[in-house]
């Protein structure tokens, strides 16, 4: 077992403050705590509806900071589809659905990045319809 890292030990890319920035850059925020906002709010978010290895693995390629954000919620037991989880944050801040509709994509739009192909492919495989367009790429549904 020489040389295999654990998931939970692998080193994320980038430090909590570069995604702040980036999440700040992509969403034109004004302040770098309004970026954070939104990252913690999609985070939570995120982690009611994330379960199993790809959970793990998600938190392993987020800074700390940011992977315990999403680690700290327990997943809820029915999964919501991207819309119900967009109305469930705007719920939750007060926010209106379009705010929050632009603050998820943001945040979801730097996690994809951070996450890789390959994994973020598993995460939309896991949650129900609608996540692929807050994470950025085309919802492909199979021909009839």
């Amino acid at each position: 077992m020489t040389g295999q890292r654990h998931p939970l030990q692998h080193t994320p890319a980038i430090p909590y403050e570069q995604l702040l920035e980036r999440v700040r850059y992509e969403a034109a925020y004004p302040t770098r705590e309004r970026a954070e906002e939104a990252v913690r709010l999609v985070l939570a978010g995120l982690g009611r509806q994330l379960t199993g290895d790809e959970r793990v693995e998600l938190a392993a390629r987020l800074p700390a900071d940011a992977a315990g954000i999403l680690t700290a919620q327990i997943p809820d037991p029915q999964p919501l589809t991207g819309w119900a989880f967009v109305q469930d944050l705007a719920a939750r801040t007060g926010a209106p659905l379009a705010t929050t509709r632009w603050d998820t994509g943001s945040v979801l739009c730097a996690v994809a990045a951070l996450a890789g192909p390959d994994l973020l492919t598993r995460i939309l495989h896991q949650l129900p319809s609608g996540y692929a367009l807050l994470f950025g790429r085309a919802e492909l549904t199979p021909a009839a």
